[in-house]
């Protein structure tokens, strides 16, 4: 049997970071090619500098490694890609495009593709969000990952091919810095808290928004690849929640361990993004479909956030 051959682009990112680790011992490090648009020096294995915007060049790398899966990372996220809108929209769906166009030409067997909760809009139950609410975005992020799940389904219904995405919450991991969505609010705030400084919320108190800790949304990712073709019954995207907090819910929880830590709230544009988010998600679907069970609430997320970065932070004094 051939062996499975991954490409991962946009590895260099908050997920591709941590899920390129995890693919590796899937299915070997020989077996995975990482890419993004820039070296990153402390890599271990394949890797190439690759722009997913030129056709001809993910082609190259697509046929020089014999791929035969690509997890599709690109993006240029909410906040920042509201800052340029037109490039914002040009390097989500060409990318994808290229993906989708490769993949089709030259017989990819699955794509994986993230879209977001940044697909809802303002009339949408906020509270336990269904699968099947309507999608008007309010961010141009939003509107390419909207796009980008309907040629999902396309490709798949028109050319059979086996495109499978998860509608991501919030992320929230210690493995990078944030990347520029308004969900990164709660990535920021503890390393914030184990700097022993001041965090300055962009967003009020009490915005309740969809998260999951990074090692959930690698679980998820993996197990949803990994179900039978014949179990996938949302060729669009799945909605996926890991849990529902607002910042002050996680700053308390922080305080319980670092009584010291001190907040302030400045809302900015980000704020108007958030409000148009839900609360929170039903993912029952994906639950019924492929299993799916998140393992991470707040309390023991905020355990392992902060014994990661004190790690962290005390190896970089010692350095």
């Amino acid at each position: 049997m051939k062996h499975e051959r991954i490409l991962i682009t946009g590895a260099g990112g908050q997920l591709g970071t941590v899920l390129t680790v995890e693919l590796k011992k899937k299915y070997g490090a020989e077996n995975v090619i990482a890419s993004d648009l820039r070296v990153n020096p402390d890599f271990i294995g394949h890797f190439e500098v690759l722009d997913a915007t030129d056709f001809d060049a993910l082609k190259r790398v697509v046929l020089e490694y014999e791929i035969t899966q690509i997890f599709h990372l690109v993006a240029i996220l909410s906040a920042n890609g509201e800052k340029d809108p037109m490039n914002t929209w040009d390097v989500n769906m060409k990318s994808f495009f290229n993906v989708l166009e490769v993949s089709r030409l030259h017989g990819i067997k699955k794509v994986f593709y993230p879209s977001s909760i940044a697909v809802f809009g303002e009339d949408v139950d906020m509270d336990n969000t269904p699968q099947d609410s309507n999608l008007v975005p309010l961010t141009v992020y939003g509107m390419s990952k909207v796009a980008g799940e309907n040629w999902a389904n396309y490709y798949h219904k028109k050319y059979d091919l086996d495109v499978r995405s998860l509608r991501y919450p919030g992320v929230i991991g210690y493995q990078s810095m944030p990347g520029g969505g308004t969900t990164d609010y709660a990535v920021d705030i503890f390393h914030k808290a184990v700097k022993h400084e001041t965090f300055d919320c962009f967003l009020e108190a009490s915005t309740h928004l969809p998260m999951i800790f990074i090692d959930d949304a690698i679980k998820a990712t993996l197990e949803l690849m990994d179900a039978p073709a014949e179990k996938i019954s949302v060729r669009t995207s799945y909605n996926l929640s890991g849990m529902s907090f607002a910042p002050k819910d996680v700053f308390e929880v922080i305080k319980k361990t670092m009584p010291n830590f001190e907040i302030t709230y400045k809302p900015d544009f980000r704020q108007d993004i958030a409000n148009s988010w839900p609360n929170s998600i039903d993912d029952s679907q994906a639950k019924k479909d492929w299993n799916w069970q998140p393992n991470y609430n707040l309390e023991n997320m905020t355990k392992v956030m902060i014994e990661k970065l004190e790690l962290y932070y005390n190896s970089k004094l010692i350095a």
